[in-house]
């Protein structure tokens, strides 16, 4: 979806993220969305402040922003908002890292994943009585090909997800889980 910046037009939105509102002639961001009341799947725009996307919405900020045209007079502070939030949020799913605890056990042959060795970590459905949700799983990287494969996916998918999405491994541990994976 194409997210925006750009100047209120008036007083009237009120922020999404601190529910205050956005002065006229401020500039805001626009989270693109489907909107709920029109029949045939048009959208809308969900209004953040900009300081406040920056800490909600650090990658859909990014991308506006690299395509706004006009100055952004604190760029500096939004932008090392963002990386903070960035910092402190998973990255998307599949990706791998090394364990931090040994709670976990592989969704793959159910065996405990020893606390700091390598995981690749996935999406995966939770039933909860009659409701479900989506959650992080965990896999040994020897298991996470067949897994994913049983589940619909591709190989391929799995190894071009962890590339795209594996931030905190180096690249010796990086080497060794695509060996193994």
């Amino acid at each position: 979806m194409a997210h925006i910046i750009e100047v209120a037009k008036s007083g009237r939105a009120g922020c999404r993220s601190c529910r205050k509102p956005i002065a006229k002639g401020e500039l805001r961001f626009g989270e693109e969305t489907v909107n709920a009341f029109a029949d045939s799947g048009e959208t809308t725009y969900r209004w953040h402040h900009l300081i406040c996307a920056a800490s909600k919405l650090p990658d859909e900020l990014g991308q506006a922003m690299a395509s706004f045209p006009g100055e952004i007079t604190n760029r500096a502070e939004i932008e090392e908002l963002m990386k903070t939030a960035q910092a402190s949020k998973p990255p998307p799913f599949p990706y791998a890292d090394r364990a931090p605890t040994g709670r976990a056990k592989c969704l793959e042959c159910g065996q405990p994943v020893e606390k700091g060795s390598l995981r690749v970590v996935i999406e995966r459905d939770i039933e909860r009585g009659m409701t479900t949700t989506k959650g992080a799983g965990s896999l040994h990287p020897a298991c996470a090909a067949a897994h994913v494969e049983s589940q619909g996916g591709t190989h391929e998918e799995l190894t071009n997800g962890l590339r795209a999405h594996t931030r905190a491994l180096s690249e010796a541990d990086l080497d060794e889980l695509f060996s193994i994976v």
